[in-house]
């Protein structure tokens, strides 16, 4: 019998009756409780709630019979190795996509439109516009860097806007949507940008990919988006250019992560920050179960198994 753990009751509701030939379990490795009515050596294939953490990781590691890791958020470099090499791996691509792309829109039209300053101004009864703060999305160039699910879904929703985009990946092609840009061309593209958002995963390339000289690149007034991850940014740098009062920033991810509240980017001018919440939407958990169930068929009929990113995409149940 395969055992599948889910990291919380409502997903495990969601998901309802496991298929014949596999049960489910609570397991949240996030805590410092085992498995709620299992032991370790029970646990087949385990549901990883957040972003991804190594420490997180390491817990899960534990269960001896462990053979496929689901994780609800994306793969980063950092994690190579934390498991067995015989463990499966996948991570969570698609599922967040609508919700990520949907905010990097909205920061962007908040920041463009002043929107955030009205917000502020509202809790002082303080009727005015801001000052040097008018701007649209409709004719803006848009530079998204990132040609994965949340990078295609930002993408859709800015052409409606009838902005002008561009897209970056780690190498250029040519699709039927257009040309895609090489992160070569960075240097290049930069200072033609009046929105830059990112939507990459985090890599050993993508570490710090916005360093000085990419923000250095950006033209005055331009606005920096994150929706990918925040140690794509190099924070300090960020900082210093916000502080001159030169670029602007919406960020739904930051580098540290939470925030702390002595922070600088909390009083750094420009800027617009939200607490992680672009893949926090009321499909999301729907779409983690489907997923989860899907999953847990492949493994059950001994079928390649979605985003793997670790780890053979096919599990013998003999090795179960």
């Amino acid at each position: 019998m395969l055992t599948w753990t889910f990291p919380t009751t409502e997903l495990r509701l969601m998901f309802g009756a496991p298929p014949r030939g596999a049960r489910t379990g609570l397991w949240d490795p996030t805590a410092d409780d085992g498995p709620a009515g299992l032991t370790l050596d029970d646990v087949h294939a385990a549901l990883v709630p957040g972003t991804p953490d190594p420490r997180v990781l390491e817990r899960v590691a534990q269960a001896p019979h462990l053979r496929f890791v689901q994780l609800a958020g994306a793969w980063h470099g950092g994690l190579a190795g934390v498991l067995p090499a015989g463990v499966t791996v996948a991570d969570a691509r698609g599922v967040h996509a609508d919700g990520a792309a949907e905010l990097a829109v909205g920061l962007a039209l908040a920041q463009l439109r002043g929107i955030d300053d009205a917000a502020r101004r509202m809790t002082v009864q303080h009727w005015s516009p801001a000052p040097g703060r008018v701007g649209s999305l409709t004719g803006s160039r848009v530079l998204v860097v990132g040609a994965g699910t949340v990078g295609t879904e930002v993408v859709a929703r800015l052409r409606a806007f009838r902005a002008s985009v561009t897209v970056v990946a780690r190498t250029a092609r040519e699709t039927l949507d257009g040309r895609v840009h090489g992160v070569d061309e960075l240097p290049h593209l930069l200072p033609r940008a009046d929105v830059v958002v990112l939507a990459v995963p985090l890599t050993d390339a993508t570490t710090h990919l916005v360093d000085e000289d990419f923000l250095a690149a950006m033209h005055d007034g331009a606005l920096l988006v994150n929706v990918a991850h925040g140690r794509v940014v190099d924070t300090d740098a960020l900082v210093d250019e916000l502080g001159s009062g030169r670029l602007r920033a919406a960020l739904d991810v930051t580098d540290p992560s939470p925030l702390p509240p002595d922070h600088l980017l909390w009083r750094a001018p420009n800027a617009l920050v939200t607490p992680e919440v672009g893949r926090r939407t009321p499909l999301t958990a729907a779409r983690l179960t489907e997923l989860a169930r899907r999953q847990l068929t492949a493994l059950l009929a001994e079928r390649p198994l979605e985003n793997v990113v670790a780890g053979p995409p096919v599990i013998p149940l003999l090795d179960l």
